[in-house]
Parts: C-alpha cells; structure tokens; sequence
C-alpha cells in the first residue's frame, strides 16, 4: 500500500488494482476470510506514540516501512514526508515482529469537533496476511472514541472498510490512475 501526499489515504499495490473475476486479492478481501494472528489466535499488540515520543531508531523503521511500500514496491515516487507526521496530534500506530516494525498507520486530528482521518497503511510484503491492517483500524478507531473517521480507500476495499464500519461518502476518483472512493465512519 502507499498514501497519497495530499490526504494521507491509503492506496493499495497496483497488482491488486485489477477488478474483475480473475483478479488477485489478498486474502482479507476473499469472502469468508477471518484474520489470522501469529500468536495462538491473539490479536497483535499496536504500539502508538507521537512523532516527539518516538526513538529515532523507531522512527526511521516506520518511515522506511512506508517509503519501502509506497515508493520501492509500488513504483510511486511521491513526497513521502508531507509534514503531517510531525502535526503534534498525529499518532502513529505499529505492529512489531521481532522488535521490527512490520505494519503501520497514522491517525490525523482533524481539529475541535472535525473528523479524525487514518492514512499511510502500509504492511511489510512479507507479513501481509497475519491481520496487521486490521488490528491497526481497529485501534484508531477506538482512539478516535465518539468521533466520526474518514478514509480515502481504492474502491476495491470498499467492503473490506464497510466491516469497520465505514460507508462511501462521496463519488469516486482517480488518485496515480488508482480507482478510489472517500469513505466515512459516523460515531
């Protein structure tokens, strides 16, 4: 997955972007999937923290995470760093492996009464499939408690978001030639 600079929406890898019958899906998406953790069936432990309360080593592996997905596998150059990390109510929420950051998200406030907005999802290619996207939704959204949440989602994902919740609030567009519709979760 990669984010778009402007929004921080999620964009999923291109090869997944092939609608249709015959196209590839990772396994969340497939009908009747149920998340799989790695450890007898417990959910993953998210860490959170904002940008002044992370190590730098932490920091440097979450942004490389992102810039690994975004940028390298999905073939994308845009400005990765857009500033919104370092917003003092940005928290970013992770998932490790190994004392290794394998899966990442950042939660935007939108301001007093505005909508929180979740952006950059990325998960390690290797560790895709284990529920890490999933368990950091979900989180965020407990962080945002009572208020409403927004994502822009590639317009596949629309059922994979609808399970947290998440309705279409607007038409589709393209983002990088990308098929995507802005979705919003109500209290």
């Amino acid at each position: 997955m990669r984010r778009r600079a402007s929004t921080g929406s999620i964009v999923m890898p291109r090869r997944y972007a092939v609608a249709g019958p015959h196209a590839r899906r990772p396994w969340a998406e497939r009908e009747g999937a149920r998340p799989r953790h790695t450890l007898a069936g417990m959910p993953p432990d998210v860490r959170a923290a904002r940008m002044r309360d992370l190590d730098p080593l932490t920091l440097y592996a979450l942004l490389r995470l992102r810039t690994d997905v975004f940028v390298v596998e999905q073939e994308c150059p845009y400005p990765e760093l857009d500033g919104r990390d370092a917003e003092p109510d940005t928290e970013h929420l992770w998932v490790e492996v190994d004392g290794a950051p394998v899966a990442t998200l950042r939660l935007l406030r939108g301001g007093e009464g505005a909508a929180y907005r979740i952006g950059r999802v990325a998960t390690h290619r290797e560790h895709r499939g284990h529920g890490y996207a999933a368990a950091l939704v979900t989180e965020a959204l407990r962080r945002a408690g009572g208020t409403p949440v927004e994502i822009d989602a590639q317009t596949y994902l629309e059922g994979w978001y609808a399970r947290f919740g998440f309705r279409r609030s607007g038409p589709d567009f393209l983002e990088d030639g990308i098929p995507h519709l802005p979705m919003r979760r109500e209290a």
